[in-house]
């Protein structure tokens, strides 16, 4: 039986291409210190939060109002006993219309309850999903400094 990666699902009263344009703007949700360009396909950026959690993304697919996709290149939690548990680990965004609404189904494929960051990343997950980039696409106002 194979674990399950960290999956999120929100409907939103938005369409398909102001979901996309929200979560490809990473600094006005994602807390911390984000660096480099986030919504260009193949291009890269760095997210530092404190001395916690410092990761490098890759972003490898890019279909606007559809999908975005980001290949984590490198890692380090400094809250794990293996540091570079995301590495190597997908973060997709699936943007889909559903009955006059648009659906976010996030999923961080790699991250699953065997890894020892699972409780605090997927906790993080949801707050990021739900409290910052929910809004941020509803009211134009995220919160990612909150936490």
């Amino acid at each position: 039986m194979s674990a399950e990666s960290f999956t999120a699902t929100f409907l939103v009263d938005r369409n398909p291409t102001e979901v996309f344009d929200a979560i490809t703007d990473v600094r006005r949700w994602w807390s911390g210190t984000v660096e480099g360009t986030t919504d260009s396909l193949g291009a890269q950026f760095v997210y530092r939060h404190e001395d916690l959690h410092y990761s490098k993304q890759q972003i490898t697919k890019l279909q606007p109002g559809e999908t975005v996709t980001w290949l984590v290149v490198d890692s380090s939690l400094n809250f794990t006993s293996d540091p570079h548990e995301w590495t190597g680990t997908e973060i997709e965004f699936e943007i889909s219309p559903r009955e006059g609404q648009t659906e976010v189904r996030f999923t961080h494929k790699g991250l699953v309850p065997a890894l020892e960051c699972y409780k605090d990343c997927s906790s993080a997950w949801s707050y990021y999903l739900n409290d910052s980039l929910r809004p941020l696409i509803t009211k134009g106002q995220g919160l990612p400094n909150a936490t």
